[in-house]
């Protein structure tokens, strides 16, 4: 059972708006069209410095097409696997067979679970609540994902019931999560590091399916090393170990403070690797390139590799690449060591005066842009925290105000100027709020006296 909450429900009833208001961020597609979500959509839902592992899935429908039955069949696997679930009903209508025929479903699981009854914000005759009522379905939320109604309710249900995915993450130590496409050699450069075969290593794909944590001693350097599954391209379309072997390498991305993002050189650079450096990226970790296999390719084959126009993305800006051939034990002491140094330079906390002294310099190289017709002014800056690096910027503007291309060159400028090579450096711009703003002006009664013999000295003097 994984440690997770799995929205489920027929088409259309609102998971996806849900789920996205949870995580903060729209990764699902939200429309009034009935069966858009499909594969499921995995994220993180921040809640008092914790993260809780949600799970959106397809609806649940029994049209009896090959596709509905997939995406039913993995709606159903995500609520088996989770620790909690949450069956979201439309409470604009009443309950409909198939809303029924799930909360049955559910309720032969002996999991805890509760009724998500979304879309009240509608004025409709609906009694659904009194159906549930009546068929003893007690554990409900009334809410409105839409309107942000019942949701702080919700996020503490989650904190109650659901283990956080980041229990045990401590900043201060070395733990690096080794991801990759299947047959990379992730596990090869594990067992290489432990110097024992720590895990199994096969050419054939998909040799590991869970993730594997193992303390290690590199020339007396404490690290955690966690080899996980390799994430194929058709992850969402295959069985239910494939599946949840994605959920685990999210969580040990999510659990450390390194990742190393493993190529295979002899099958060149693929859409999916990409993919799988953004997931690594969204967390906010350092990250290092590991290109693997350099003894099985020749110099021109090498050059070719590196020639690839993929490699012009902006995703490899500002990160370190290393070749290696972890079955030759070949660039791995050199790894190991920028690895360290990478993990020092994320763990770096920077003084105000110095980000300060840096964004007058960034600010004298440039125009600085406006906003509706205003100067975006700075005031200061100051260090917010790590892994991501965050620098506080206090504005006359927020976050949403600021043009792309202004944030995209002061994040350059400091990942330049502070030498993070390899580290996520995020900025958040923050409205100074002025203390005087909307506030009357009262005068204190000794400042009326004073004010009163004034106007009667001014009107003695003109007479």
């Amino acid at each position: 059972m994984t440690s997770s909450l799995a929205i489920i429900g027929r088409p259309n009833v609102g998971k996806s708006s849900l789920f996205n208001k949870l995580v903060k961020k729209r990764s699902a597609i939200v429309t009034n069209l009935s069966g858009v979500t499909r594969d499921k959509n995995i994220g993180f839902a921040r809640i008092s410095n914790s993260n809780y592992l949600i799970i959106d899935t397809g609806g649940i429908n029994d049209t009896g097409d090959k596709l509905s039955n997939d995406i039913s069949e993995h709606a159903w696997d995500a609520a088996i696997e989770s620790e909690i679930i949450y069956v979201v009903v439309d409470g604009s209508e009443d309950l409909t067979a198939t809303d029924l025929d799930i909360l049955s479903q559910v309720r032969k699981l002996n999991k805890k679970f509760f009724v998500v009854v979304n879309k009240t914000d509608k004025k409709t005759n609906s009694s659904v609540q009194e159906e549930l009522q009546k068929k003893g379905y007690l554990n409900k939320f009334i809410i409105s994902a839409e309107h942000s109604i019942g949701i702080d309710e919700i996020r503490k249900n989650i904190k109650e019931y659901i283990t956080p995915q980041d229990a045990s993450v401590n900043n201060d130590n070395l733990k690096i999560a080794i991801v990759g496409r299947p047959n990379s050699g992730k596990s090869t450069f594990l067992n290489s590091v432990a110097k024992e075969n720590r895990a199994i290593v096969s050419d054939l794909p998909g040799t590991t399916i869970d993730s594997i944590e193992t303390k290690v001693n590199y020339n007396d350097k404490e690290m955690t090393l966690i080899d996980t599954a390799g994430i194929s391209r058709k992850y969402n379309k295959s069985g239910k170990v494939e599946y949840f072997s994605y959920i685990k390498t999210i969580d040990a991305i999510n659990r450390s403070t390194l990742v190393l993002v493993f190529l295979d050189i002899t099958s060149g650079l693929v859409d999916q690797d990409l993919r799988i450096i953004n997931l690594a990226k969204l967390e906010g970790k350092p990250i290092i390139i590991v290109v693997n296999k350099i003894d099985l390719v020749k110099k021109s084959e090498e050059k070719k590799f590196f020639d690839d126009i993929k490699f012009r993305n902006p995703i490899f800006q500002n990160l370190n690449m290393v070749k290696i051939s972890a079955k030759n034990n070949v660039g791995i002491d050199y790894l190991v060591k920028k690895a360290v140094t990478t993990f020092e330079l994320a763990s770096k906390k920077f003084t105000t005066r110095r980000l300060n002294n840096l964004i007058d310099k960034a600010l004298d190289a440039v125009n600085v842009p406006s906003y509706g017709g205003r100067e975006i002014k700075i005031k200061y800056v100051n260090f917010g925290g790590n892994f991501p690096t965050k620098l506080i910027i206090h504005s006359n503007f927020n976050n949403s105000k600021i043009p792309s291309n202004f944030r995209r060159y002061l994040t350059k400028f400091y990942e330049k100027e502070l030498l993070l090579k390899g580290v996520d450096v995020q900025l958040f711009f923050k409205k100074s709020v002025n203390p005087f703003e909307n506030k009357k002006n009262e005068l204190s009664p000794r400042q009326k006296k004073k004010r009163k013999r004034h106007i009667t000295y001014l009107k003695k003097k003109k007479k």
